[in-house]
């Protein structure tokens, strides 16, 4: 049986980006598959990178030493933390709807809008024990 335009119209559409409100818990989600994303890609080639100049002796160690203690170096570690801490605290906000808590419209949103300034946060605290204990 052929396929006529009013079986078509009548089908109900998908949901689409357009008709849905953003919010923070939205941006939360995403920030949550794209921390997850960044450590495993760039923080498995960091990994491996060092695991490898460790075993290639001084000489690589040295190489590896430098590059991250460069200012890309310390983008890529920071941005590494950064994504750390995100992707733990969006993990826990994730572990306490999962009990069937926060599952308020106001307290997911304040939540939700409160992780990325945490994360934030938590980076900043992270390097200055990580400055301060290198002084």
């Amino acid at each position: 049986m052929a396929n006529t335009s009013k079986q078509a119209n009548s089908r109900p559409l998908s949901p689409h980006l357009s008709i849905w409100k953003w919010g923070p818990a939205m941006l939360v989600s995403i920030l949550h598959r794209v921390t997850g994303d960044g450590m495993a890609i760039v923080g498995g080639i960091v990994l491996v990178w060092w695991l490898y100049a460790i075993s290639a002796g001084p000489d690589a160690y040295a190489t590896f030493v430098n590059c991250a203690t460069s200012i890309p170096g310390y983008i890529v570690l920071v941005g590494l933390s950064w994504a750390f801490f995100q992707h733990m605290l969006s993990g826990l906000r994730h572990f306490v709807l999962d009990t069937g808590a926060g599952y308020e419209l106001d307290t997911n949103n304040r939540w939700s809008a409160f992780l990325p300034v945490l994360g934030i946060l938590l980076t900043g605290a992270f390097w200055a024990i990580m400055l301060v204990g290198r002084v």
